[in-house]
């Protein structure tokens, strides 16, 4: 694996911006406990995308990759709750809602190719062309 090569993959990219988002959407938010929550969940999923893209083997990069998918599960859920207890508005955050779901399932395209279960023209939506 090449260098920051992370760098390159949509799902980071998505995920990062994503990150962006929830200390956007939390900026006034005087649940500190709830804002830490969320917005370490948030930052986990690009760090774990890097960290894992970073390793030595497709089986390690496939094991932190599993962790940026637990992280957007976490987040998913605590932004439910935010809705629900009036600390995101319910549009906005359906809509980051709506972004973590499809940043689990890009993560979930890059576990099977990193696993071998995919071949790896698959990526094509998950990661930019390479020149």
């Amino acid at each position: 694996m090449n260098a920051f090569s992370f760098q390159n993959l949509d799902v980071w990219k998505r995920s990062s911006r994503l990150a962006c988002d929830i200390y956007s959407e939390l900026r006034n938010c005087r649940d500190y406990g709830l804002k830490d929550q969320m917005t370490r969940a948030a930052i986990s999923i690009p760090s774990n995308i890097a960290e894992g893209e970073e390793r030595e083997s497709h089986a390690e990069s496939a094991r932190f990759l599993y962790f940026a998918k637990g992280s957007s599960g976490e987040l998913a859920t605590q932004i439910f709750i935010a809705i629900e207890i009036g600390v995101i508005e319910k549009q906005n955050g359906l809509k980051l809602i709506n972004e973590t779901r499809e940043i689990s399932a890009m993560l979930g395209a890059l576990i099977k190719i990193r696993k071998g279960c995919v071949k790896e023209d698959a990526a094509d939506y998950i990661a930019e062309p390479r020149t």
